[in-house]
């Protein structure tokens, strides 16, 4: 039992994400200057709009994460929503270590963050907030800007695979 008295049910880590991956998510790629020349960006599936006054949004790198150091220390990051035709382009910056850009078209914010070419949209964000929460982080972000660059029908993750919407009769 918890404080409210409501039981706990045990259960694993396998269990927990199989029923959660019955929950569809949007995919978006995470970009910030990074250090030196170099740009860095991270695949994010957990990713929400917070508020509107202020405009805040948020997403949740893991702990493990390699690229999340860069981020947070540029201190501010676009959020790069994926068209359903960028699959490759998720899985090249879903993949550790390596120039995650290379032939990767894109151009720089006014907030100084890469907007990648052919996105839905973008929201350029100052780094508001970040908490621990178990095994990840929450991270908020100041909405300094956004866009919908290309509309169109965005990169959706379900059940362990990709898709995209289609809209009910």
């Amino acid at each position: 039992m918890n404080s409210t008295g409501t039981e706990i049910t045990a259960f694993d880590g396998a269990t927990f994400r199989r029923v959660l991956g019955h929950y569809p998510t949007g995919v978006c790629v995470v970009t910030a200057a990074g250090t030196g020349d170099l740009p860095t960006g991270m695949v994010v599936g957990s990713f929400t709009s917070v508020s509107l006054d202020p405009p805040l949004v948020a997403f949740f790198p893991a702990k493990t994460s390699h690229s999340w150091p860069s981020i947070e220390k540029a201190g501010k990051f676009c959020v790069n929503i994926l068209a359903s035709d960028q699959r490759p382009l998720c899985r090249q910056f879903a993949a550790s270590g390596g120039d995650k850009f290379s032939g990767v078209s894109h151009r720089v914010s006014t907030n100084g963050s890469p907007i990648l070419d052919g996105v839905v949209a973008w929201i350029d964000c100052q780094l508001e907030a970040v908490h621990e929460a178990g095994d990840h982080y929450i991270v908020l972000g100041r909405v300094v800007g956004l866009q919908v660059e290309t509309p169109g029908k965005p990169l959706l993750f379900f059940q362990g695979g990709y898709g995209e919407f289609a809209q009910l009769s």
